[in-house]
């Protein structure tokens, strides 16, 4: 088993180190955050949603921005899309699965 978790661990690394030589993916990463910087100067809030396990990744980020994340700090406006399940079943049994998103972000959301 400690094998097995070694070779895991290890190939997690490999794909990381991989993936950080690349400068076009470290400029990439630098253009997101400037674009999330830009938009909280600007009083706009993040709008994440994901399914299955990109929807709790999704969760997750909307709640480290809202949250803590490293630092006493003011809570960041972040808003998961996928979070209410009312809203899920409502919809989709409504509307149909696809416009679950479209249907919050046009009633939450605003230009920028």
């Amino acid at each position: 088993m400690r094998e097995l978790i070694f070779r895991e661990l290890e190939e997690s690394k490999q794909v990381l180190d991989h993936f950080i030589q690349d400068e076009n993916n470290l400029h990439k990463i630098e253009t997101a955050a400037m674009l999330l910087i830009d938009a909280f100067k600007e009083g706009k809030k993040v709008m994440a949603c994901g399914n299955g396990g990109s929807a709790c990744d999704a969760m997750h980020f909307c709640e480290e921005l809202t949250g803590r994340f490293r630092e006493d700090r003011e809570p960041l406006p972040a808003i998961c899309l996928n979070a209410d399940s009312a809203h899920i079943t409502c919809v989709s049994n409504d509307f149909g699965f696809n416009l679950i998103f479209s249907r919050l972000i046009k009633s939450l959301g605003q230009k920028g």
